[in-house]
């Protein structure tokens, strides 16, 4: 008789293992989840979130990547999605719903065809190659810009508002982000550059959305430091200091043994003599205002004054780069070393009251390169959504200057890219035919979530959109805010292809990885932390 079997415990105590079928149902059921979420949001009518953290923060908002980074996401597949969004909108800045949604559509088209026994890796085999056909579709649609074209910039930075809270002010705000953006574009050979770190976005609350202003230079939320200084300055002339207008103190412990109250009187005016001293420096040099990085001594504050120089102290490092590429000033280290061909220029430098708070502005600056837009808005988290769109139109902007392809928006490019990929799947033999079918269908999904997110009827919307497009242009879209199918492009509404290219890549990675897994190893949480999916600690449910 054989002897009885011993069972092997390989995993430990509390470890939950899902396999096979069930590990790729639950995680495809995660991934549709967080889709499902942002879904409702896509396109210009598409409704907003209210977010609410563990310390009672609310945040506004309908941009996917910001929704997704405040919900609290437990599920590993779950977390997947919202690491796709967060790069893209690294990336691209914009198109970070779409990238989800579209993720989400492939899941559930991948879904269909895995319950019919064929093998995910047919499915991301199929996935893949449709993906760079669905690439190079949109590449063969996209129209050439000119990068400095500001009335076609206009079109793309209103394209991207148009989704958000600020579209009403998109026309005047638009204006602002392509000025802002051609501003710190560089050229290098035939290519620009841009780098955003550049366009300071400041915000505050009061006033409307209207009142955003666009500055040619940098705001600073700092007041002048004494009450006797000047507080604007015409054609200024300005020392941008990395050192403290201070006597240094001493590393180690030093004692002066004093012993009458004249040595102390000496004591006390070689101190001022040597802050004179750096007065003295700062004004043979020409300047008018100084800008310091590091703390302004009383008895200097008071020397600066009496010589009629506006000063601000303490600025954060980031913007003092910012003030170096916006006026032409050279950062100075050592005072001894400052002459008048290191200061900047601005044509006016001046404290105003920006709602309780006093703020400097250093305005028209000669050709910046670092410049500044003040967000205005009714309240907080108007304020916080208007910089979210003020960003995304930034980027957009970037987008079309650095790569400058377009395509007509509203969802006429993945409409006609799916009627394409039809085609092609057709002249594929076995079952990649049945992904790269899938595929298509998935792509589909963007134009018809911005029909029903606009109260049309999605049949009948994709019925229509693919007799249009059979005619072979990408100009027939979603127009959501009439609620039927129309030439978009006689509407002005343009999107960048990187972003395009960023939303299929970014959403095909994402699926594939997913498609990919088949078990499912969840390690026992320690004691004291809750188990994510209930009492039995499978990570079989998503917890939000």
């Amino acid at each position: 008789m054989s002897a009885p079997q011993v069972p092997i415990v390989v995993l430990k105590e509390g470890t939950s293992e899902t396999k096979g079928n069930q590990a790729q149902r639950n995680n495809i059921t995660a991934a549709k989840t967080v889709a499902e979420i942002v879904r409702t949001s896509l396109g210009p009518r598409g409704m907003d979130k209210m977010l609410v953290d563990t310390l009672g923060d609310v945040t506004i908002t309908n941009d996917g990547a910001t929704i997704l980074k405040e919900i609290d996401v437990q599920h590993p597949a779950a977390k997947m999605m919202v690491e796709i969004s967060k790069a893209t909108d690294n990336e691209v800045g914009d198109g970070t719903t779409s990238t989800v949604v579209l993720a989400g559509s492939l899941l559930e088209k991948a879904e269909e065809l895995i319950t019919k026994n064929v093998h995910p890796t047919v499915v991301v085999e199929g996935f893949k190659k449709a993906s760079q056909k669905a690439n190079d579709t949109l590449r063969e649609i996209a129209t050439k810009v000119d990068p400095e074209d500001k009335a076609f910039l206009n079109k793309i930075a209103k394209t991207s508002m148009a989704s958000k809270m600020v579209s009403a002010d998109s026309k005047e705000l638009s204006d602002m982000v392509v000025d802002a953006v051609l501003s710190v574009a560089e050229k290098s050979a035939e290519q620009y550059r841009v780098d955003i770190d550049n366009i300071k976005v400041e915000k505050k609350a009061g006033g409307s959305i209207r009142d955003t202003k666009f500055i040619h230079g940098i705001v600073l939320d700092k007041e002048v430091v004494h009450g006797g200084m000047p507080k604007r300055i015409e054609n200024a002339k300005i020392a941008v200091i990395n050192s403290a207008l201070e006597i240094e103190k001493t590393e180690f412990d030093a004692k002066i043994n004093i012993n009458s109250p004249d040595q102390m009187q000496q004591f006390i005016d070689e101190e001022n003599k040597m802050l004179k001293a750096m007065v003295d420096k700062i004004t043979s040099a020409g300047a008018n205002v100084v800008l310091c990085q590091k703390g302004i001594d009383d008895i200097a504050q008071h020397y600066l004054a009496k010589a009629g120089i506006l000063a601000v102290r303490r600025i954060k490092e980031s913007d003092m780069y910012k003030l170096a590429r916006a006026t032409g000033a050279r950062i100075v280290n050592n005072l001894d070393e400052l002459s008048a061909s290191d200061l900047g220029y601005a044509k006016v430098v001046e404290e105003r009251k920006v709602e309780t708070d006093k703020w400097v502005f250093i305005e028209e600056c000669k050709n910046p390169k670092s410049v500044s837009i003040l967000v205005r808005g009714g309240s907080q988290r108007v304020v916080d959504e208007a910089e979210r769109s003020v960003h995304d139109a930034i980027m957009a902007v970037k987008d079309v200057v650095e790569y400058p392809y377009v395509l007509v928006g509203g969802g006429a490019p993945e409409a006609l890219a799916s009627l394409k990929l039809r085609e092609w799947a057709s002249t594929l033999s076995g079952r990649a035919q049945l992904a790269a079918e899938k595929f298509a269908d998935g792509i589909e999904t963007i134009p018809i979530v911005l029909a029903e997110n606009a109260g049309m009827d999605p049949l009948d919307t994709q019925v229509q959109l693919r007799a249009k497009s059979s005619a072979g242009k990408a100009r027939y879209g979603i127009d959501v805010i009439n609620g039927k199918v129309a030439d978009l492009a006689a509407k002005d509404i343009y999107e960048p292809l990187a972003v395009k290219e960023q939303v299929i890549n970014a959403a095909t990675e994402a699926a594939c990885m997913i498609l990919r897994i088949d078990d499912v190893i969840a390690a026992s949480k320690s004691k004291d932390m809750p188990k994510p999916g209930g009492p039995g600690g499978g990570m079989g449910d998503m917890d939000m």
